[in-house]
């Protein structure tokens, strides 16, 4: 069954950090490009970060909301990708996804799997 599962939301105070982890089962995510996104309530969908497909490449693309304050990777032998977050802000907060795309890239014609999502939350 293939599957996405995201996991390390919580909430956290402002200038605080998080890591999220995204583990895949039945394929392996080394071969298709991985996404991390969010929604924020009353706010449509934004891209986070995109890390290509690493039998073409490796670079990882973010919006220029996190460029800085974010880094995702991915951990080929535990079939999981991770997003780590740090100086985090209140505008941050919002429902984290990962997704897989059977492309070189996240492009939305191409998505293979999608998560069920991880609620992050910044506050004092």
């Amino acid at each position: 069954q293939v599957q996405l599962v995201e996991s390390g939301g919580g909430l956290v105070q402002p200038g605080g950090s998080l890591r999220l982890s995204c583990a895949a089962s039945g394929f392996t995510l080394a071969y298709y490009a991985i996404g991390w996104f969010r929604q924020a309530p009353g706010k449509a969908r934004e891209g986070v970060s995109c890390i290509a497909n690493s039998d073409i490449d490796t670079s990882t693309i973010y919006a220029d909301s996190v460029k800085g304050r974010f880094t995702a990777s991915r951990d080929t032998a535990k079939n999981t990708v991770y997003l780590q977050m740090v100086s985090l802000k209140p505008d941050d907060t919002a429902v984290y996804y990962c997704a897989a795309f059977d492309d070189y890239t996240c492009s939305d014609s191409s998505l293979y799997s999608w998560g069920q999502g991880t609620q992050v939350t910044v506050s004092s």
